[in-house]
């Protein structure tokens, strides 16, 4: 149940709502422009400098405060009671767990195919990347663990948003491209704990990145990071 008396400062959720749900291969839907245009440079103006490869957790994320709404909006009862509403589920005991991505070095294995965690039950990625003028790093929608077999793709683009319920086939990824690739990724999960271990090891991992021959290893371990 969406909480009436409770609006979201800059997600549009009339988009969000609208989104046509669709099941080929499996349950995801899209919305073109989940945050308005207008809001474009006020956001990215406040959006977190991340320099490095890799995912980063939230409490490593520094940002200012535009940027913070759209994570407030996120986080809220409202917006959860949206994923509900549009999966047909209960998430009232499935914690979020955010992750940002803020650039790709073109490595083969970056974008890798990838159902998602077994523990994971709702996925929505969300661009913030002012421009993707190139063909390749499109995120796509797979029917397989083929990168190439692919059912839907968008640039990852400001405001672009896709949302999946997780299963064992819900492949996606992208094909690599060096750039700056700006992706935030909300997950409603099984469990604290299972936060606690997300943001543990995406610490951990962002520890090791300013640390200069900590981060040549991971360069040569890309699915790690």
């Amino acid at each position: 149940m969406i909480e009436a008396d409770t609006k979201f400062a800059l997600l549009d959720e009339a988009e969000i709502r609208a989104a046509t749900l669709r099941h080929d291969p499996y349950d995801f839907a899209f919305v073109e422009q989940a945050i308005a245009p207008r809001y474009k440079d006020e956001v990215l103006a406040d959006a977190p400098v991340i320099p490095d490869r890799g995912s980063y957790g939230l409490p490593n994320l520094n940002y200012g405060p535009a940027f913070g709404k759209v994570i407030k909006d996120l986080l809220s009862p409202r917006f959860r009671g949206l994923m509900e509403e549009k999966f047909d589920l209960d998430l009232s005991k499935s914690p979020p767990v955010v992750l940002m991505m803020g650039n790709t070095t073109g490595h083969y294995n970056e974008g890798y195919a990838h159902p998602d965690s077994r523990h994971k039950i709702v996925t929505v990625l969300l661009g913030f990347t002012r421009e993707w003028p190139y063909e390749r790093g499109r995120l796509r929608v797979l029917r397989s663990s083929d990168r190439n077999d692919s059912a839907f793709e968008f640039a990852p683009e400001f405001g672009r948003m896709l949302m999946f319920k997780v299963c064992d086939h819900s492949w996606h990824g992208f094909l690599p491209q060096k750039g700056p690739r700006m992706s935030l990724q909300l997950c409603f999960v099984d469990s604290e704990a299972y936060v606690r271990r997300e943001y543990w090891r995406h610490g951990a991992s962002a520890f090791a990145k300013s640390v200069p021959l900590l981060r040549k290893v991971l360069d040569w371990a890309p699915k790690i990071a």
